[in-house]
């Protein structure tokens, strides 16, 4: 099979290999672990990063995901990247000049931390998102024994993550047809009011769904798929 982008799913990329092949439970024990592991590792040692880098980056090899289909989805972790940068600068601690700068020596390394604990986490899972399709992933939480309820949070999130997608582009457009950009902060108010309705939207929504359910007998547990 060659590689088509998405099959329904913004993360998942349909093509054959090894990791695809793995049984998701498996491949998602592997990430908690590989994530415990990270976690626990001290900031200051940085060969047992660089080896953690190297681990994922044979897995990118084994799945066959193109380098370049899984670099624009790391932008999901702006936050933490602009949270490290100012970690250096609002710190307490002995101070250090980088560059003409004086910032907190223990900021420098609570940023590094954070930085690389967080870009190892999201490239694992974005390789098992990409690797394993969404219902295949529910059923995966289903075969570790999670809560049932949690499992169901996760289908349902799955199944209409596209629809509250589809109404937040046809809410952007509705905007931009406006002649509405988002460019200085007196704008901000627009943009929670969106968010609002758009809230609203989902809620009432789920709403429907849960009664629609009900009168169909739904009893707590979702019949298997």
């Amino acid at each position: 099979m060659g590689g088509a982008h998405g099959h329904g799913h913004a993360l998942y990329y349909a093509t054959s290999s090894p990791l695809h092949r793995v049984g998701s439970h498996v491949k998602i024990l592997m990430l908690v672990g590989f994530m415990i592991i990270v976690v626990a590792t001290p900031g200051h040692w940085y060969a047992a990063f660089a080896g953690y880098l190297g681990v994922l980056l044979v897995a990118v090899a084994v799945s066959r995901v193109p380098v370049r289909y899984l670099a624009p989805r790391l932008m999901v972790e702006v936050p933490f990247v602009v949270f490290a940068l100012l970690l250096p600068f609002v710190a307490y601690g002995p101070r250090t000049e980088i560059f003409g700068l004086w910032v907190s020596a223990t900021g420098l390394v609570a940023a590094w931390t954070l930085l690389a604990k967080a870009t190892l986490g999201v490239i694992g899972g974005l390789i098992l998102s990409a690797t394993t399709e969404p219902q295949e992933m529910v059923k995966g939480l289903e075969r570790l024994r999670l809560p049932n309820t949690l499992v169901q949070i996760m289908s349902f999130m799955v199944r209409y993550l596209e629809v509250v997608g589809d109404d937040l582009r046809r809410q952007h457009i509705a905007l931009a047809s406006r002649g509405f950009s988002a460019h200085d902060p007196r704008q901000w108010p627009i943009l929670a009011r969106s968010a609002g309705a758009l809230f609203i939207r989902c809620y009432e929504r789920g709403e429907r769904v849960h009664l629609a359910m009900l009168s169909r007998g739904y009893n707590g547990r979702l019949p298997p798929t």
